[in-house]
């Protein structure tokens, strides 16, 4: 069952670095991103409006909906913390 775990949420995870990939135009740099990657504030393309853009393309690739509520800036802190907000969404 762990197993399970660990493989949906890699999934997850390469889903997320593609979204953000694309979203951002970041050109392939995604791929050499890992779960401690710093996101807010390091990734140069990923300003206040680009985080606007990102949430609407996360829900429409993933199918769920980001309330005003569900998110704060610790959302983006790294790739790990916003593949398991996605992980929590895909799961509710």
């Amino acid at each position: 069952m762990k197993e399970l775990i660990v493989l949906s949420l890699d999934r997850t995870r390469q889903a997320v670095l593609a979204v953000l990939d694309d979203t951002l135009g970041l050109g392939g740099r995604a791929a050499s991103f890992d779960d401690q990657t710093p996101l807010l504030g390091a990734v140069p393309e990923l300003d206040s409006m680009a985080v606007v853009g990102l949430i609407a393309a996360l829900e429409e690739h993933f199918g769920f909906y980001v309330g005003d509520d569900d998110i704060d800036g610790s959302t983006f802190e790294t790739v790990g913390t916003l593949t398991h907000f996605v992980a929590s969404k895909q799961a509710a």
